[in-house]
């Protein structure tokens, strides 16, 4: 079952399709949430830095269809979690203390 579904098809100018891919390709190149404008309204989506693309050509009929497909997740990707503390370690910035002995030594000397 398909969450959500929009499809638009009509016929528009060279320019217009040009138009179309100008304003998809500049929301691609911000990525985060983007707006497209397409008549009758606006389509509002997240758009993450990897996406999956498919194009496809094909001649039918006397006819030439092109397909531009992008695919994403819909789930924002998870991110990695900073160490703790208490996983973090440390090396030579501790202080260590040691204790000495005092111990007398007696010389005696031997003839």
């Amino acid at each position: 079952m398909t969450d959500l579904k929009f499809e638009q098809k009509r016929s528009l100018s060279r320019l217009e399709a040009a138009d179309q891919l100008t304003a998809l390709a500049a929301a691609l190149r911000k990525g985060g949430d983007a707006e497209l404008e397409l008549s009758p309204g606006t389509l509002s989506l997240r758009i993450p830095d990897d996406l999956r693309s498919e194009i496809e050509v094909e001649i039918d009929n006397g006819e030439i269809e092109l397909e531009i497909e992008l695919t994403w997740p819909t789930a924002a990707p998870k991110r990695k979690k900073p160490p703790t503390k208490a996983a973090r370690t440390t090396t030579g910035t501790g202080t260590s203390t040691s204790k000495t002995r005092n111990t007398k030594r007696s010389a005696t000397k031997k003839s």
